[in-house]
């Protein structure tokens, strides 16, 4: 897997991934640079410099920097499930690379447990997910399952309430969002599945004031979580 961009790249040499090689524009000359090849020489990261042409070849708009990683390594169910920070993120049918590395980057800044996507129907982890995540991706949680409707069951069995987010459900503002708490997000096209917020323990919505009744998926998650975030903290 190929990943571009400073912070992108930075924050994979940081994290436990394992990676082929960095690469780097042989024009770059900066404290950022050297900051990047003491890094790699400290890790015992193999480097290589080459000339923008080459490099936007290989990855357009990289900014300067590229890293060769051993492809995205998903996370156990069950990681998720058990970790004490109890907030994730199911989404349900996201398919926009964008979409997803935005509420994965959302997921960092919140400390969430977790992110929970389906193998068939939602996007995989790829370049795009990390550019967008800035990062985050390499702190983040990420499950794909077969089926999330057993995986929510199962959720519910370790003793998680789940919501789903859809209109016409009750204002997140009045709902207890204490403990241990899973939101599921559907696509912007079809919103969550039928079955699926059948097994949810309920529905919840974000108050619409204007004439566009709907919000970017990953703009609706970030307004949850940070919710979730105000009542156990803030209160």
């Amino acid at each position: 897997m190929i990943i571009g961009g400073k912070n992108s790249v930075w924050e994979t040499i940081n994290s436990n991934k394992t990676i082929n090689k960095i690469i780097i524009n042989n024009k770059m000359h900066d404290d950022f640079s050297k900051k990047v090849i003491d890094k790699c020489k400290e890790l015992k990261i193999r480097f290589d410099f080459n000339d923008k042409f080459k490099m936007d070849k290989l990855l357009p708009h990289n900014q300067g920097y590229i890293a060769d990683v051993v492809d995205f390594k998903y996370s156990e169910i069950e990681e998720i499930i058990n970790d004490d920070k109890q907030i994730i993120l199911i989404l349900d049918g996201v398919e926009d690379p964008h979409n997803l590395g935005s509420i994965i980057r959302v997921a960092d800044c919140i400390g969430a447990s977790g992110v929970v996507i389906e193998n068939r129907r939602s996007c995989p982890i790829n370049e795009t997910v990390f550019k967008t995540s800035g990062g985050a991706i390499s702190h983040v949680k990420v499950s794909r399952v077969n089926n999330i409707n057993e995986e929510i069951k199962n959720m519910k069995k370790n003793g998680f309430w789940v919501y789903a987010c859809e209109a016409g459900g009750e204002s997140i503002y009045k709902t207890n969002l204490q403990g241990k708490i899973a939101i599921v997000m559907g696509s912007e096209g079809k919103g969550v599945g039928t079955l699926t917020k059948k097994i949810c323990d309920g529905i919840i919505s974000l108050p619409m004031f204007g004439m566009v009744n709907s919000l970017n998926v990953s703009t609706a998650a970030s307004a949850i979580v940070y919710e979730i975030i105000r009542q156990r903290n803030f209160k």
